[in-house]
């Protein structure tokens, strides 16, 4: 009888065993790396200015060809890879490389819409699993067609970027429908005028560049502004306001036409903007913070072994730089500072926060039943083992649950932009970039033409 009894309580407890220890193996599997631990090696590289061993990281990371080239067709993580690549190919000074992939990137990543999310699909999102299309944020979006234009401005080729220029327009329209009044990348705006300008069409130019002062001041365009009054009739509020503007001492006017001058554009972009990282919030002020989002019932909460909130926050990575010098031919030039990228991606995500949190609350409630579920199970079989089942089917699906992270890491967060009108000929151009600590001179000799436009393009993630 004792035998029996024995045999019985082991044909009882056997199972639970074997499902706690399939749950543990779950979650062992399950802290396999992902795209962002991968991508830690190429960070520290870029940080310390190996962007060629950057790229490298890179294509290993997200599974993209050594040799540079893209693959024949591109998933979430690739897309994505490719995307970081060109920003680091834009700093070796790789322009049609960078365009290539730029492009290619652009025609596969998706923009998440965080004007309508009624749904609440922005906090599914962000815990989709890998498979999932990577969908980047609006301001991203219109970063990305911005640095493109660069690229075709420093290979002269005007025609590709007024495609990126029309690009551009698309998501700026999106970004004013739902934000009204917040800055958007306003150094997109600057360089589709110039754009437009040198192919001649000036209303569109005048249009642009109506946008860029509407967000901030720009010194250098008061010139070309005052230029273009007189070739087109448009009139912003923020032109108008320019136009009224006294010529600076010491200020060229509107004196050289276009035929008998060169012209200089000189774009630096430096740092890097906020990227995505898991953080810890405690379950209370989590509740606090996703109020009425949150779906099912919180109170089951109070069983789960789990205290905190696991969700995709933002990190401020370090700058090595925060300030541009510029001298032209020996003079002192003053950059504009046309954009802080980074500020831009803070509010946006700002906005949508709440609803990522709740999507994080709203799957932890599941957990909680479904571990609750097996704890009750357990006791009622009179296994004993209902607490470890509760605690291993919690653990499995916390550590299956991962937010999503990931992020167009090497963004660069400010843009700085400058132009001016030369005799034509051979010019030099010194860029000094400055930090606490850290400078680094770049040095360009260009020859321009007589009626024609060089632009010298400088980019530095860190």
């Amino acid at each position: 009888m004792e035998r029996r009894k024995c045999g019985s309580r082991r044909t009882r407890s056997n199972p639970g065993l074997q499902f706690t220890l399939i749950c543990l193996a779950t979650l062992a599997l399950s802290g396999c790396a992902t795209y962002s631990d991968r991508m830690l090696e190429a960070q520290h590289d870029v940080e310390a200015g190996r962007y060629e061993e950057g790229i490298d990281r890179i294509n290993r990371a997200a599974g993209l060809p050594d040799d540079g080239s893209l693959p024949t067709s591109l998933n979430s993580e690739s897309a994505l890879g490719v995307l970081n690549r060109a920003t680091l190919e834009q700093a070796l000074f790789r322009f049609d490389q960078s365009s290539q992939d730029f492009q290619s990137a652009d025609a596969e990543l998706e923009y998440l819409d965080i004007a309508n999310d009624s749904a609440g699909e922005i906090g599914r999102y962000f815990y989709s699993d890998s498979a999932t299309r990577y969908r980047s944020s609006p301001t991203e979006k219109l970063a990305l067609n911005a640095f493109n234009m660069m690229n075709y401005l420093a290979l002269n080729d005007l025609q590709g970027a007024r495609v990126e220029s029309r690009r551009f327009t698309v998501m700026q329209r999106y970004l004013d429908e739902y934000s009204k009044g917040q800055p958007h990348a306003a150094f997109g705006s600057y360089l589709a005028g110039f754009v437009l300008e040198r192919l001649g069409e000036y209303t569109g130019a005048m249009r642009y560049y109506d946008e860029a002062l509407a967000v901030g001041d720009f010194p250098s365009l008061k010139q070309p502004v005052d230029r273009l009054s007189e070739l087109t009739p448009y009139r912003g509020r923020a032109i108008e306001k320019v136009l009224a503007l006294p010529d600076a001492p010491g200020r060229p006017g509107k004196t050289g036409d276009a035929e008998s001058m060169a012209e200089l554009l000189v774009v630096v972009s430096i740092g890097r903007v906020p990227y995505k990282i898991p953080k810890r919030i405690p379950i209370g002020a989590a509740i606090g913070l996703a109020g009425s989002r949150i779906s099912g019932d919180p109170a089951v909460l109070g069983y789960s072994a789990f205290k905190f909130v696991v969700y995709p926050g933002l990190t401020h990575p370090p700058s090595l730089y925060s300030g541009v010098g510029l001298r032209v031919d020996g003079r002192l030039a003053q950059p504009d500072l046309a954009t802080r990228l980074g500020a831009e991606i803070t509010n946006e995500y700002k906005r949508i926060e709440p609803s990522i949190i709740a999507a994080a609350l709203s799957r932890m409630i599941v957990r909680a039943a479904a571990s609750e579920g097996m704890r009750a199970a357990g006791k009622e079989s009179g296994s004993g083992l209902g607490w470890a089942l509760a605690l291993a089917t919690e653990a499995t699906l916390v550590g299956l649950d991962k937010p999503d992270t990931r992020s167009w890491i090497f963004l660069p967060n400010r843009v700085y932009v400058y132009r001016t009108r030369l005799p034509p000929g051979k010019h030099t151009v010194e860029v000094r970039l400055e930090g606490a600590g850290a400078e680094a001179t770049h040095v360009s000799e260009v020859e321009i033409p007589a009626g024609e436009f060089a632009a010298i393009i400088l980019t530095a993630p860190r």
